[in-house]
């Protein structure tokens, strides 16, 4: 069974009740095939690999009976991926998956943050439209960030929004997904940092999980996470979907 360590920290129940089939762990470098009629179609292929152990592939039935795969084996990845290729199933790309450590989550709700770190509602619509129109536009769309989403948080300085970040529950559960953005200018100050902390904290506060989620390439967005005292829970992949 896998323990946690100073180099894995612990994460909560809830984390490890959603995306953790059981505690027993594949040892690293395999991965056990787990199906589940459940599965929406979105996710019929799912690969999740967490930091310190092997990890899980979940599939529906079909497309573990067209990948030749049987459940309960523990392939290595080379083998897994052969399959999926040989099966023409395409995987979309993964995410990093960062949560807060148990020990961090009993801190975060009690961190006092400055004034110039607050909750932003219709009445920001201007500030906001504001810096819309000054952040970068590929920003926005990787980010996902919005003024009508269920938290919204962001930073002011002089009175201009410099930071914003907000949270949606994600897919029916009790994790808020987080996507923030930084002016480039302001970048390196610590304000996208306490707009993090102060999103989260308040998060918690309502009782979800705050998730932050980017892709393995995005190095800025994973210092942020790191230094807004996320740990890495896992990589994060699921089948890629034909457009049309």
């Amino acid at each position: 069974m896998f323990e946690p360590t100073s180099s894995f920290p612990a994460f909560s129940e809830k984390v490890n009740r959603y995306w953790l089939p059981d505690r027993d762990r594949p040892q690293p470098g395999q991965y056990r095939i787990i199906v589940d009629q459940e599965l929406p179609p979105s996710r019929g292929v799912m690969l999740l690999d967490p930091v310190g152990s092997g990890g899980f592939l979940s599939m529906l039935p079909q497309m573990a009976q067209r990948a030749g795969l049987r459940p309960g084996s523990e392939p290595d990845k080379q083998t897994i991926f052969e399959a999926l290729q040989l099966a023409g199933i395409e995987l979309n790309g993964a995410d990093h998956l960062f949560y807060f450590s148990d020990a961090e989550q009993k801190l975060l709700p009690h961190e006092n943050f400055p004034a110039s770190v607050r909750q932003l509602t219709s009445e920001d619509a201007d500030a906001f439209a504001a810096f819309v129109s000054d952040a970068p536009e590929d920003d926005m769309d990787e980010a996902f960030v919005e003024l009508d989403h269920w938290l919204v948080l962001g930073c002011f300085v002089d009175n201009r929004l410099v930071s914003a970040a907000s949270m949606y529950p994600w897919s029916g559960t009790a994790f808020a997904d987080l996507g923030v953005i930084t002016l480039p200018q302001f970048r390196g100050q610590g304000f996208g940092n306490q707009t993090v902390r102060a999103i989260s904290a308040q998060a918690l506060r309502l009782g979800y999980e705050p998730q932050y989620r980017c892709q393995p390439y995005n190095l800025s967005s994973i210092r942020l996470a790191q230094a807004s005292g996320f740990s890495l829970f896992a990589a994060w992949d699921v089948i890629k979907l034909d457009e049309e």
